[in-house]
């Protein structure tokens, strides 16, 4: 499947801002099954400078500075991409869960995706006994690997309410747990304390989703969202496999990988800071067009 991406974030500032930095993470990575074709950034005002910087994790980040007065900052990313990717399945071959466990202990890869480098707490996911003990459930250590990280996925959308109300960008996995309600961030992040908390290595994915409208209507543009969910290694056969909690699947040819890290905090499409007085709102836009859909169409 070819994908035509459009993120839109637009900045509005009750007074002008006289200074702005941000770390911009909008270009899709090239990941197993996806392939970037080409991509574009465009920011208005033009900032005083726009600069690629290093990553400690799979991302693509450009720095921007703007320097004169503006009351609007809008941020657009374009992308054109390739999914070639079959969501996987369970096999009898897998390893278990207790033989994972044992080979990521036993790992001293110091690669970006080494399976060391996700089993320990991030600034933004502790271990929570609660979500451990909760997560043990499905996690018996002579289990297939791939069935028990599905089996976990399909729980946490059975179990939780999504809710874009429940919770904020800074909510803790703790807290979310207790809420049994929140959006992708936040199941994404309690699977990955679960998971790390069970000795297993788990990175956070940031990205979009394929949207579907409802039969007989138009596909709306601009209403699709940027997603999350959850990369769990699964042995060196199998490597690194996704798991989406918020809709019990695993990852396939509609989930477009932007950039994977440790948790939301690594990957955020954008952070930073504006020197000015206090106010603001954001609008995101988000479109995520199949090419050959478009074709058929036309």
């Amino acid at each position: 499947m070819r994908y035509a991406i459009r993120h839109v974030t637009r900045f509005k500032y009750e007074a002008p801002f006289r200074f702005a930095r941000c770390n911009l993470r909008l270009k899709p990575i090239d990941w197993e099954g996806q392939r970037v074709e080409e991509s574009a950034l465009e920011v208005t005002p033009a900032p005083l400078s726009e600069t690629p910087r290093p990553a400690g994790y799979l991302c693509h980040v450009t720095r921007i500075l703007l320097d004169k007065p503006a009351t609007e900052l809008v941020i657009e990313s374009r992308a054109r991409l390739t999914v070639d990717r079959v969501a996987p399945v369970a096999d009898p071959a897998d390893l278990s869960v207790a033989a994972v466990a044992a080979l990521c202990r036993a790992s001293t890869d110091l690669g970006v995706m080494s399976p060391a480098g996700y089993l320990f707490p991030s600034g933004g996911i502790d271990l929570v006994p609660a979500i451990i003990d909760w997560c043990t459930q499905e996690f018996a250590p002579t289990r297939g690997i791939v069935e028990a990280g599905l089996a976990l996925s399909k729980r946490i959308k059975a179990e939780f309410r999504y809710d874009g109300s429940a919770t904020q960008i800074d909510t803790t996995p703790a807290q979310a747990f207790a809420a049994k309600a929140g959006v992708c961030q936040d199941f994404a992040q309690i699977m990955i304390s679960g998971l790390r908390g069970l000795g297993l290595a788990a990175a956070y994915v940031s990205g979009y989703l394929r949207t579907l409208p409802p039969p007989g209507k138009p596909r709306l543009v601009g209403a699709d969202a940027t997603h999350a969910w959850v990369l769990l290694w699964c042995g060196p056969a199998r490597g690194w496999l996704g798991f989406d909690p918020t809709n019990g699947v695993t990852m396939g040819a509609d989930h477009i990988v932007t950039a994977i890290g440790r948790d939301y905090a690594d990957v955020a499409p954008i952070d930073g800071v504006f020197v000015g007085r206090d106010g603001q709102d954001i609008d995101v836009s988000v479109d995520v067009e199949p090419l050959e859909d478009a074709a058929a169409a036309a």
